[in-house]
């Protein structure tokens, strides 16, 4: 087998476990998380995981992976996105991450009728 193949076989999960725990606890149970579900289905996401940290270094993937918890958002795609767009430097209370707030269109009750008053169109008893 070619030496990538032979590395690869090598990363099973207890691998990436270890891995991730070297990083922090947040990536640890992001890893964790991940393979909670099934897997072999996770095992090449969590590599992938592990591997963002030889391009950003194991503080900002723990930083990233801490956001992904927060936002309850594991998948790989979504770190690797943290990390790409700087993301893991905010602090979690940043204005980019608040929702903003409701339209008075959906807060009002703007098409919301007492039940007393449809009785009341309809000839029913109350």
């Amino acid at each position: 087998m070619p030496p990538q193949a032979i590395a690869w076989k090598l990363q099973d999960t207890q691998w990436c476990l270890q891995q991730a725990e070297a990083v922090g606890p947040a990536c640890h149970d992001v890893i964790r998380k991940l393979f909670g579900d099934s897997v072999l289905d996770h095992l090449r996401a969590a590599q992938g995981i592990i591997g963002l940290a030889k391009k950003y270094g194991p503080i900002r993937l723990e930083n990233a992976c801490l956001r992904a918890m927060h936002f309850n958002n594991i998948r790989y795609r979504s770190v690797k996105n943290i990390l790409s767009q700087g993301l893991d430097q905010l602090p979690l209370n940043h204005e980019l991450f608040s929702v903003p707030p409701l339209s008075s269109a959906y807060t009002t009750g703007r098409f919301l009728r007492c039940a007393g008053n449809i009785h009341e169109e309809r000839g029913l008893p109350i």
